[in-house]
């Protein structure tokens, strides 16, 4: 009896040589370099993605046959850039060989779509910003200019978060209680950098902060950590309208690792009319 292409792998397959053979399966011979003519079955053979992969066709074979234990993760990483994966498709790889995500390859933002920008215009009056696992801040809304600081204006490399805070004094000005707030950030942006595996690429960001800020150097020292996913209600001085209270949140984009939406809702509908009016007045 025929089975179909959904039904459960077979008891001496595993879920990993399932996926492995339907993703070479999907490949074309002659993309690569490979003859297409006397193929049995489509896509790339065995012998041909251990090949590409640089590992033995036998362990490749025993790896799609559920035999031999479970692969490295470097024999991972090999046979997902042989089959072309994507980053999702390589996770999953993973996911299924080793039981874990692999690690975190860190890559620099190019910025957002039109789309996501469409997003945080539509938030006005509340201000919100897309910020990259480095704490550079890459997209806002009108909100956000009006009310924490007016990025555009900024060069792109001193759109940081972490240079506001401790090299800005307008910025620490418009805090009731700057140095919890520095804290939570430093621990933030510690963790969020490591998790991304961007530590080589925020060290000379760290190294000159520490240069320039005892109180940064101070905090970094203390290696605390805190999650950037906490929510509270943040309280700031505005120069123009006085006190205002948000409640902030920090989210993850859906299919950019990379990137992170912080959104300052007003706490209250009073405060929201002040940062509409002030919007509209510029």
């Amino acid at each position: 009896m025929e089975t179909n292409s959904m039904s459960e792998p077979p008891a001496h397959e595993t879920l990993l040589g399932t996926y492995l053979k339907d993703r070479r399966a999907r490949l074309d011979p002659a993309a690569f370099g490979f003859s297409s003519e006397r193929r049995r079955t489509p896509g790339l053979r065995r012998e041909e993605v251990a090949q590409r992969a640089n590992i033995s066709a036998t362990w490749y074979a025993w790896l799609e046959q559920g035999r031999g234990g479970a692969p490295s993760a470097e024999v991972l990483d090999r046979i997902a850039r042989a089959l072309m994966l994507t980053d999702v498709e390589r996770e999953h790889l993973f996911l299924l060989g080793l039981g874990r995500p692999p690690e975190v390859r860190y890559r620099k933002s190019e910025g957002v779509t039109l789309r996501l920008q469409r997003v945080l215009d539509a938030l006005d009056p509340t201000p919100a910003l897309i910020r990259t696992a480095t704490w550079d801040v890459v997209a806002w809304n009108r909100a956000a200019t009006v009310m924490l600081i007016d990025y555009g204006s900024l060069p792109p490399q001193e759109r940081n978060v972490l240079r506001f805070i401790f090299l800005d004094p307008r910025f620490r000005a418009a805090q009731y209680h700057w140095e919890s707030v520095a804290r939570f950030v430093v621990g933030a942006f510690r963790i969020e950098a490591a998790r991304a595996g961007a530590a080589a690429e925020v060290e000379p960001l760290v190294d000159e902060l520490c240069r320039l800020s005892p109180e940064f150097k101070a905090m970094w020292r203390d290696h605390d950590v805190r999650s950037h996913g906490e929510v509270g209600v943040k309280h700031i001085r505005h120069p123009l309208i006085g006190p205002l209270a948000f409640e902030y949140s920090a989210f993850g984009v859906d299919g950019r690792p990379d990137l992170s939406m912080v959104v300052y809702n007003p706490a209250t509908p009073a405060d929201a009319d002040r940062i509409k009016c002030l919007i509209e007045a510029r």
